[in-house]
């Protein structure tokens, strides 16, 4: 019988290779057919090795979910962004490559941030999703986030609704 080690922990700039591999797999499912093509590999391709080294080693508060030796998913988050919403902390973003997902590794990994940033004194939380984003839309109702707020973004030629979900203390 083999045991699988699942932990969530800080990253450090060694992961910075796992978290770029995970934001591409993660991204690509999310967001096929809702951000046009070049417009999705282009946001992709930024974020490569050396983007997530320099955040991670700026200090960026960025949990991973480890599956064994494998990084299943990431979350990114710290202080809110949208000072017009009153809210403490923000989850910039929660991804989980395809194959974790369902599992209720995204709820472990959304508990792990929230219970950082109530413990740095950010009691409130706001994250942001796509309004096409099914899969995210529902993730976040299921963890009884409430609909605060809605804004838009333009990705290339396209401009996309987006939806807020708070929660408070």
């Amino acid at each position: 019988m083999s045991t699988v080690l699942i932990e969530i922990r800080r990253a450090k700039p060694h992961d910075a290779g796992s978290v770029a591999d995970a934001h591409d797999e993660a991204w690509r499912t999310a967001y096929q057919g809702i951000i046009p093509g070049a417009e999705l590999e282009r946001l992709i391709n930024r974020r490569g090795p050396a983007w997530w080294d320099s955040a991670i080693r700026k200090g960026s508060r960025i949990a991973l979910l480890q599956f064994g030796e494998k990084v299943a998913g990431y979350a990114n988050y710290g202080r809110n962004r949208a000072r017009s919403l009153h809210y403490d902390g923000e989850i910039y973003e929660l991804y989980l490559r395809p194959e974790y997902q369902g599992l209720g590794f995204g709820r472990r990994l959304f508990t792990a941030a929230r219970r950082d940033l109530v413990q740095s004194g950010l009691k409130s939380l706001i994250v942001w999703a796509l309004s096409e984003n099914d899969t995210a839309i529902e993730f976040y109702r299921a963890l009884s986030g409430k609909t605060v707020a809605r804004s838009s973004e333009k990705f290339g030629t396209r401009v996309l609704d987006k939806v807020a979900f708070g929660w408070n203390s």
